[in-house]
C-alpha cells in the first residue's frame, strides 16, 4: 500500500488474497476505490474502482471508471463485484 497507494490494483490483489488466506476459503474478493464526492485527484479521480477476485487458479482484477454520486458508485461497484463472483462460479460449473 505504501508503494501504490490505497486505491490500486496491487492493493486490491493483496487484500483479496489476504481474505482468501485468512478465511481459508476458495475465493476472496476485495474492493478499493474513490466513491466521492471528495478525495479524487487528476491521477485517481472519483469513480476509480479496483476489484480483485482471488481463487485457486490465480487472481483476477477489474478496473472501473464509474460516474454518478457516491451511492450510485458504491452500488455499481457492488454489482460488479458480485458479477465477478458469478462469472467465476459459472466457469467452474463448466
Amino acid at each position: 500500500m505504501e508503494r501504490y497507494g490505497a486505491v490500486s490494483s496491487q492493493t486490491a490483489i493483496e487484500m483479496a488474497e489476504g481474505v482468501k488466506k485468512i478465511a481459508s476459503t476458495d475465493i476472496g474478493i476485495a474492493v478499493t476505490g474513490i466513491a466521492g464526492p471528495d478525495g479524487g485527484t487528476d491521477e485517481k479521480p472519483v469513480g476509480l474502482i479496483y476489484i480483485a477476485l482471488a481463487h485457486n487458479s490465480g487472481t483476477e482484477t477489474r478496473e472501473l471508471r464509474l460516474t454518478g454520486n457516491r451511492i450510485r458508485i458504491r452500488n455499481m461497484t457492488s454489482l460488479n463485484a458480485f458479477d465477478m463472483i458469478r462469472k467465476y462460479v459459472m466457469k467452474m460449473k463448466g
